[in-house]
């Protein structure tokens, strides 16, 4: 399970101008504020025209020729995308430990800011929405491997045992302040706990992200990359991973 929220993207027209300082092209760029005259961006313009799905609402707006440019060095590589890692993306996102254990690959070009376990498992009592366990079964008959006879194993008793054992070591630990009961619920603790943080990328690490993880096991990945798939103007980030997909 994973859940994405509270998206913000910044730092277009800052990328923009740094995209055009090695050529003096500035007076090519064609973005700005939606609208008509000659201080606005129109539909003939807009990047976004087919289809053109916004109105004249004073938005700013990506340019055709700016658009074209950007892809133009998005798919040279990272060395001539650079502009990529002027724009920014602040995202909430919340997502089993060993989702995190794999995005913390990703260092250059990321900030977070977590929810913290150390401080805060006691604060409430466990449950089953707590953890990734979608693909928990009830139960699974299979073929021992040492004796050969069947046998039924019941996985999501099991989980919920330890959700039982997780809240006894809780109560206890609220009634005694012990630490001990503390180090039962940290050494416990499943690979499936979710926990938050709010997470500062730009579309260049999107890119490295979207190249490699878009066909991978987890559907956490999987998720995350239709993520990006939405995200403004995305065909910026995603423009390699056919090439780099195509050459592996």
């Amino acid at each position: 399970m994973i859940k994405i929220e509270k998206t913000e993207v910044m730092g277009w027209e800052s990328a923009i101008r740094g995209m055009r300082n090695p050529m003096n092209s500035w007076n090519r760029s064609d973005s700005g504020i939606c609208g008509r005259g000659d201080m606005h961006i129109g539909c003939d313009n807009c990047a976004n025209r087919i289809p053109c799905n916004h109105s004249f609402d004073g938005s700013w707006q990506l340019g055709q020729e700016d658009h074209c440019l950007m892809m133009k060095l998005a798919k040279a590589g990272s060395v001539h995308g650079k502009f990529r890692r002027m724009i920014t993306v602040y995202v909430d996102i919340t997502a089993p430990i060993y989702f995190w254990s794999e995005f913390d690959t990703y260092k250059v070009g990321t900030v977070a800011n977590s929810t913290s376990t150390m401080h805060k498992i006691h604060a409430k009592e466990f449950t089953l929405d707590d953890f990734s366990c979608e693909h928990l079964k009830d139960f699974d008959g299979y073929q021992d491997p040492v004796t050969n006879s069947p046998a039924i194993t019941w996985f999501k008793m099991l989980f919920n045992d330890t959700i039982e054992h997780l809240n006894m070591a809780r109560k206890l630990y609220l009634q005694t302040g012990d630490k001990q009961y503390w180090w039962q619920m940290i050494q416990l603790l499943p690979n499936s706990y979710h926990y938050t943080r709010t997470v500062m990328l730009n579309y260049e690490v999107l890119s490295g992200i979207y190249i490699y993880r878009k066909n991978h096991k987890l559907d956490e990945w999987r998720e995350f990359c239709q993520w990006i798939e939405k995200l403004p103007y995305s065909e910026i980030i995603t423009c390699n991973a056919e090439e780099v997909n195509n050459n592996a």
